[in-house]
């Protein structure tokens, strides 16, 4: 069966945050050969969506969005202050994925992005009860704006609530909304699964967004990851959403330091995606 896969590239790339002014990256990224673009929002005042859509259809490219939860947005946190700034977050990017016409944002959302810690088995309870009671919520939020949430388990460096995709489908069954999917990060898997093949199957048709670099954060095909494997779990699933490039400039010190990239891992930002993007459709579309 020949792959339905479409491909992206994520402006993280080469910017962060995403503002108006990051679609002057879209003509370069359409030129590269990709479909689809990311747009990762950070910072949603920063963004004309007008701007933006029209952009998007002048370059024939379509959107995914992902977001994040920083150290004041936490949905396991102790303090309900920090579920009302993820809620209140999230309400203003759902608007605007609405306004882009996506039909999901995907990311890590059950906790904030860094909260890894050696908790007690008494705190992990808690906190997961609290992330599925909290994820309940933001998944009606989410179906106000016709949005489904998919959720992107993380290394343990960079989360201690869900590191597998075993885990994020035992928070997904706790939760039981239809509208709460899965988003799998080739990066992380590389660290956490026993089996990428194996994982993806577990995963099945929840799985509605892919993001892939190597297992060193770099140009996909230069590295350790099983691509193979990788081809086949999605074949088996019968996967046909989008596949995008996500990695990150060195040049944004502070980007750079929170996914701890402390050397460059291309010649260029360009020749990363460009050579990325050779190196999936060769092994995604055969």
């Amino acid at each position: 069966m020949k792959s339905n896969i479409t491909f992206g590239v994520s402006t993280w790339l080469w910017q962060s945050p995403f503002t108006t002014n990051s679609i002057a990256l879209f003509p370069k990224i359409k030129s590269m050969g990709f479909d689809v673009v990311e747009i990762p929002l950070e910072n949603p005042s920063l963004v004309d969506v007008a701007q933006v859509k029209q952009a998007l259809s002048d370059n024939g490219l379509t959107p995914t969005v992902c977001i994040v939860f920083g150290d004041d947005k936490d949905l396991t946190a102790a303090d309900p202050i920090f579920h009302d700034n993820c809620f209140e977050f999230a309400k203003r990017c759902f608007e605007q994925a609405k306004a882009l016409e996506v039909n999901f944002v995907a990311g890590p959302l059950y906790a904030a992005v860094g909260k890894a810690r050696l908790a007690t088995d008494e705190q992990r309870k808690i906190e997961w009860d609290r992330s599925v009671r909290n994820l309940g919520k933001l998944a009606s939020l989410a179906r106000e704006h016709a949005l489904q949430i998919a959720l992107e388990p993380l290394n343990r460096f960079e989360s201690d609530l869900i590191n597998t995709a075993d885990e994020v489908m035992r928070l997904i069954g706790d939760i039981n909304e239809d509208c709460v999917k899965v988003a799998l990060d080739g990066f992380h898997m590389t660290i956490e699964e026993n089996n990428i093949r194996k994982a993806i199957n577990s995963v099945g048709d929840k799985l509605i967004h892919v993001q892939v670099s190597e297992n060193h954060r770099g140009i996909p095909g230069t590295g350790l990851t099983p691509w193979q494997d990788f081809a086949d779990g999605l074949k088996d699933i019968e996967y046909n959403g989008a596949m995008v490039i996500e990695s990150f400039t060195p040049e944004i010190r502070e980007l750079a330091a929170a996914v701890n990239i402390w050397r460059k891992l291309a010649d260029d930002q360009d020749s990363f995606a460009k050579q990325g993007l050779e190196f999936l459709k060769r092994t995604f579309n055969d």
